[in-house]
């Protein structure tokens, strides 16, 4: 079960959040969401039930392959009026429904899903391609690709903070690129699409997160660090913990999103997460004493992890001078609002 979003760590912190956004441009609108009922979804839909609350107008048309089983595990947020499912794959949905605005979400970022990288790149990219031209047909005038830190491929050890405007990339014929390569191309197809159709597309760099709705058994070091500290286990660290990484709290994330659905610029690429970067070895420190965890960190591995990518850290200066996005959560926060949500 997810947590209610009327948990103070879920809505209580999105109320404070407010001010942080124009909520009142999703007033009397209609929004199309893909991946909704994922990480990504919870928080966005939870933004939004509060925005109903507030009296916003707010209307969310929601495409999901088993929206019966979000509702299991979410109920109080799946039968909200202002909510309807629309059941379909993202490659071959069909909607009639007109939409103000489209958010475009859906991707398979589970490790068992990257195990087959052809999957993951028809998903994407036909993905993309069918939720343009739907974006088009519903007459939609905004549509926001979220898109990932992915596609800067490994970061330089002399960059401390990956910049919009990087000229890094994956490596086109390395099997790992799989992902970031296909979110590079539906950037692209975006790009274009929107300049001949007339749809402002801007695109969200998404890099780490943390909240509500994060799996704690699966390839994500802090929800793995959370769920051994809730419990009782030692917190296992599997690499030698130098890898650097940055965590944005869930509730900052929807309001990230939302802020640029409504005010980006077409065809202009915003990092969003965290800029302070901290070693994963410190950060099963961190989640440890948060949470006043009596058990230890154990690092599986000591010396040099010699890894793929072993910082990944963006620059949010981009968003921070042209939107007026910040980090609101700090992480001891973030990683206490999570237990909390979590155990209540």
């Amino acid at each position: 079960m997810l947590p209610d979003p009327r948990h103070p760590a879920v809505q209580g912190h999105l109320a404070g959040l407010l001010p942080q956004f124009d909520a009142n441009a999703f007033d009397d609108r209609t929004v199309f969401i893909t991946g909704g009922t994922g990480f990504f979804g919870y928080w966005l839909l939870s933004l939004f039930d509060l925005l109903a609350q507030r009296g916003i107008d707010v209307r969310v048309n929601a495409l999901s392959r088993a929206p019966t089983r979000f509702a299991a595990r979410a109920p109080y947020l799946a039968s909200r009026p202002w909510l309807t499912w629309v059941r379909g794959d993202i490659r071959n949905f069909h909607d009639d429904a007109p939409a103000d605005f489209i958010l475009h979400a859906a991707t398979d970022t589970h490790a068992d899903a990257h195990r087959n990288p052809l999957a993951i790149m028809d998903e994407i990219l036909l993905g993309t391609r069918h939720t343009l031209s739907h974006a088009k047909a519903a007459g939609a005038a905004r549509m926001l690709l979220v898109s990932s830190g992915a596609i800067y491929g490994p970061q330089p050890a002399d960059v401390t903070h990956l910049r919009e405007d990087a000229t890094f990339a994956c490596d086109t014929c390395h099997p790992a690129s799989a992902y970031g390569e296909a979110k590079r191309a539906a950037e692209q197809w975006s790009l274009q699409f929107g300049r001949l159709h007339g749809i402002a597309i801007p695109v969200a760099r998404c890099f780490a997160f943390v909240g509500a709705g994060l799996p704690l058994d699966g390839h994500f070091a802090i929800g793995n660090f959370i769920g051994d500290a809730l419990a009782g286990r030692p917190i296992q660290v599997g690499g030698d913990g130098t890898p650097m990484r940055s965590y944005l709290y869930g509730a900052d994330l929807a309001i990230w999103l939302l802020q640029l659905l409504a005010h980006g610029e077409h065809g202009r690429a915003y990092n969003v997460g965290a800029d302070e970067a901290i070693a994963i070895g410190a950060l099963a420190e961190t989640v440890r004493s948060v949470l006043a965890s009596p058990q230890t960190v154990r690092i599986a591995r000591q010396g040099a992890d010699n890894t793929l990518r072993n910082r990944y850290v963006p620059s949010i200066e981009r968003a921070r001078h042209e939107l007026g996005l910040d980090v609101w959560t700090p992480l001891p926060e973030a990683i206490r609002l999570t237990a909390e949500a979590l155990t209540a």
